[in-house]
Formats: structure tokens, C-alpha cells, sequence
């Protein structure tokens, strides 16, 4: 089996910075991609960012140029660096992890950004 826990969540002004991390634990032989998904109240769960083993990003048209997605391969984690943060921003954001061939997500963390 395998887990998902995130960190780094929490209240901020607009125009500043949070960073996310999720570690990964358990059974895994082979991390195929990592990646954030949000979903803010009243709204459907959305893709953000996502890093695949060998590196490439993608990310969501409305925080390219302030989100920026990483990885440690030998942590199993992922990090997602939010700066310039919006209103908008607000949401419960969730890990996602292709481990094993399998989807597996995170229990989510709060993100607030005031106004």
C-alpha cells in the first residue's frame, strides 16, 4: 500500500507565498508522475501542476509564471512553490501520485488567501 501525505498549507495575504510538500510511503516500486489537483468551494477538483519521473511540467493556464512544480526522487516527494498568490488561489489543494500504475491521492490541505 501506499500513502500520501502533504504539508504546508495555510493562510496568506494576496502577493505572497506558500510551499506544498507530499511525501510518498509504502510499497513503491516506480513513481510514474506526481502532481497537485485543487478544489475550491462550490467548484469541481482541477488539475494545477503535475512533474512525470523524468521531469516535465505541466501546469494549468491560470498559474503558469507563479507555480512552480519540483521533485526529490530519493524523498518520493513533491513540492509545489505558489507565489503571487490570488483570492482565486483559494481551495483545498490535494497530491496526486501515478505509483506502481496505480492513483493514489493525498487527504488535502487547506490554502486561504485573503484579500
Amino acid at each position: 500500500q501506499v500513502q500520501l501525505v502533504e504539508s504546508g498549507g495555510g493562510l496568506v495575504q494576496g502577493g505572497g507565498s506558500l510551499r506544498l510538500s507530499c511525501a510518498a510511503s509504502g510499497s513503491i516500486r516506480s513513481i510514474n508522475s506526481m502532481g497537485w489537483y485543487r478544489q475550491a468551494p462550490g467548484k469541481q477538483r482541477g488539475f494545477v501542476a503535475a512533474i512525470t519521473s523524468g521531469g516535465t511540467t505541466n501546469y494549468v493556464d491560470s498559474v503558469k509564471g507563479r507555480f512552480t512544480i519540483s521533485r526529490d526522487n530519493a524523498k518520493n516527494t513533491v513540492y509545489l512553490q505558489m507565489n503571487s498568490l490570488k483570492p482565486e488561489d483559494t481551495a483545498v489543494y490535494y497530491c496526486h501520485a501515478y505509483i506502481n500504475y496505480v492513483t493514489y491521492w493525498g487527504q488535502g490541505t487547506q490554502v486561504t488567501v485573503s484579500s
